[in-house]
């Protein structure tokens, strides 16, 4: 079976950009890499689950999306912390144009993305999380059945401010003010 982290990309593994689709608009944030290598050596598998809407609306392409995770993979994997594999939804229900306008089932916080993770990986649902900055990401990772981590970048430092404690506890297991602090939890959480 697989220890998987499944994880956000923008806002949780690069600078929030809106619609980021240029390598050149790429920051990976700080603490970043060498978080994903501490996961990694203890063997965790890494896989990116991100909307893509940008697709949808027409503003990049299906390939400009391969290109910057190509991209951001070569940058990761300088520092021992690649990616597995990358998933993205490139629809969205009001604002796609085409072929790309539609309710589906991959679009987060629905949890198309991880069961497509189901065809690479033996996915253990115990011994795997999710880490975002949004609450459709956490929503997303309590629906597939693994623990969920609100990281602080992104958005989700002004998300966890505007929080009842109530609503904290039913939308995702812990919250790290950025991906080391995450990558922690998860260690700590697994005894390594």
């Amino acid at each position: 079976m697989d220890k998987i982290v499944f994880l956000d990309r923008d806002g949780t593994i690069n600078e929030e950009v809106e619609y980021l689709h240029r390598p050149s608009d790429l920051v990976i944030l700080p603490g970043v890499s060498a978080a994903l290598k501490r996961l990694k050596e203890q063997g965790f598998r890494l896989v990116v689950v991100t909307n893509q809407a940008g697709v949808a609306r027409g503003y990049y392409s299906e390939a400009d999306v391969d290109q910057l995770h190509q991209y951001m993979n070569r940058l990761l994997a300088e520092d021992g912390a690649e990616i597995d594999h990358f998933f993205y939804c490139p629809h969205h229900p009001v604002h796609g144009i085409g072929a790309y306008k539609k309710s589906c089932h991959c679009r987060k916080p629905d949890i198309g993305m991880f069961e497509m993770a189901e065809n690479y990986f033996q996915v253990d649902k115990s011994h795997s999380y999710m880490v975002g900055d949004k609450l459709l990401d956490t929503e997303a990772g309590h629906k597939y059945g693994v623990s969920s981590v609100l990281v602080g970048t992104g958005y989700g430092k002004e998300l966890y401010k505007g929080l009842t404690e109530e609503q904290k506890r039913e939308a995702f297991d812990a919250y790290a003010k950025d991906m080391t602090a995450a990558a922690e939890w998860i260690l700590q959480k697994e005894g390594a």
